[in-house]
């Protein structure tokens, strides 16, 4: 779901690929930590981490953050420093990601607009953990307990986008329908409702909900997802249960770019958004 490879299909299998940088990592900080004769409950309590994220990371199940290295100096010295951020430059982006989605993905690294309309589920880029999780643990066919950590992993590793992209505007449109399926429960969705108010707050993020009563609306067609290039080429992405593809052909994006245009005239303000959401949550 979502436009990251989560849903959908696109080629015959969507099955993430595996991660042998994470991995890698992961028995890199075990090797240094055990030479340091450190638990994981020892060292989790120095660097000021939860023993349970110190064993994902070490288990490559979870990207290491980004001042581990720094808080792993002051516990397993200098030389270690240097070695974990060596290691951590050789992780891959997009680890988790099925490879027929790479491709987008890779246009979003440097696009300078990002556009999306979602009526299936919240966009991955908005997807607050809670959120996220539920959705994968509700897949069918069952994803294994791995399989669900590689893809959380990775969802939340593409969060960083909104903050390193400062230059780059993100724009969203959500219907109010996928809210109010209060996918994961209450808790899931009361996460969900105060991550979008918080991203929202963001300069380069406008997220817009879709009312559910709207005669006049052009979404009929489903998703979409468009980007424009550092040289100005706008580009779309679609995906389906089965399907995935990357619009090129401009006739294409033309119309895609006049659907998505209106659907953001139909949809409520930022100011209403903000009202909307304040209200849902207060329902919960």
């Amino acid at each position: 779901m979502t436009a990251d490879g989560s849903g959908g299909g696109g080629g015959t299998s969507s099955e993430p690929e595996t991660s042998d940088s994470l991995k890698t990592f992961g028995s890199v900080l075990k090797a240094l930590r055990e030479e340091a004769r450190l638990t994981q409950e020892v060292f989790a309590t120095r660097v000021q981490y939860s023993v349970h994220y110190i064993a994902k990371i070490e288990q490559g199940k979870r990207f290491p953050p980004k001042d581990l290295p720094d808080r792993a100096e002051v516990v397993l010295g200098p030389l270690a420093k240097r070695v974990l951020e060596a290691a951590v430059k050789s992780l891959t982006k997009g680890a988790g990601l099925a490879s027929w989605f790479k491709k987008w993905a890779a246009i979003e690294e440097v696009a300078i607009s990002l556009y999306a309309y979602e009526c299936r589920a919240i966009p991955g880029l908005l997807q607050p953990e809670p959120y996220a999780r539920a959705l994968f643990e509700r897949r069918l066919p069952p994803l294994t307990e791995a399989q669900i950590e590689l893809q959380v992993t990775s969802r939340m590793e593409r969060h960083r986008l909104l903050s390193e992209l400062e230059n780059t505007a993100f724009c969203f449109i959500i219907e109010q329908a996928i809210l109010e399926r209060r996918a994961g429960g209450t808790e899931v969705t009361r996460a969900l409702i105060d991550h979008l108010l918080a991203q929202g707050t963001r300069r380069n993020v406008e997220i817009q909900i879709m009312p559910t009563r709207q005669e006049d609306h052009v979404g009929a067609d489903g998703l979409m997802y468009l980007a424009e290039t550092p040289d100005n080429q706008w580009l779309g992405y679609s995906e389906g249960q089965l399907s995935s593809n990357v619009i090129a052909a401009p006739n294409d994006v033309s119309i895609m770019l006049q659907r998505y245009g209106k659907l953001r005239s139909q949809a409520h303000s930022h100011e209403a958004t903000v009202s909307l959401l304040e209200r849902l949550r207060g329902a919960l």
